[in-house]
């Protein structure tokens, strides 16, 4: 068996961001998933995702780019956007996630009301802080949570997020602590 410290997730800015931003999202992220984290961009253009319709992004396709690529230390990819993505069956999406596979993607673009990336206050920081562990979660196969406190609830707007806690319930907790082990991670 491996050790949680051998593994790390990779953080794959598109675009600039702020530091601050990049190191907010490393800190939960090694407080939630106990893994360490590198940060590497693996898609530095989104425009193959692009719906010209909708103008766009259909975060899927990103999804499919981001997990054929990662690298092998990484055990899991969160790509940090400042596009608006959908998926079809949705106006948008604040991110998305494969279920129990390697990759995620938030979006910083409708959580940040349309700033770039390379400003953002101490608020929409820690919406796409949460956000970001929320996808990440789903990788780990974790689903939506129903207790409205837990940060794997499912979110319909900002101020959803915004009430959120930063951190898992008790019950997800322990399912991500089996999804660890099952994997032969801890």
């Amino acid at each position: 068996m491996t050790s949680q410290r051998e593994h790390s997730i990779l953080i794959s800015p598109v675009g600039e961001l702020s530091t601050e931003l990049i190191e907010a999202v490393a800190g939960e992220i090694e407080q939630v998933f106990g893994f360490s984290t590198e940060t590497n961009t693996i898609l530095q253009d989104l425009s193959f995702a692009l719906d010209d319709n909708r103008n766009q992004y259909h975060s899927t396709a990103i999804l499919d780019r981001l997990a054929a690529d990662i690298p092998p230390q990484a055990i899991r990819v969160l790509a940090i956007a400042q596009v608006d993505l959908f998926i079809p069956i949705l106006t948008h999406v604040y991110g998305e996630a494969q279920l129990g596979g390697q990759a995620c993607i938030v979006s910083t673009f409708r959580l940040n009301e349309g700033r770039s990336g390379t400003n953002v206050p101490p608020k929409y920081i820690e919406r796409i802080v949460k956000e970001a562990i929320h996808e990440l979660g789903h990788t780990f196969n974790l689903r939506h949570c129903p207790e409205d406190a837990c940060i794997m609830h499912y979110c319909r707007n900002e101020e959803d997020v915004d009430r959120k806690s930063g951190q898992l319930c008790r019950y997800c907790i322990i399912m991500l602590e089996d999804e660890i082990k099952r994997l032969g991670m801890s």
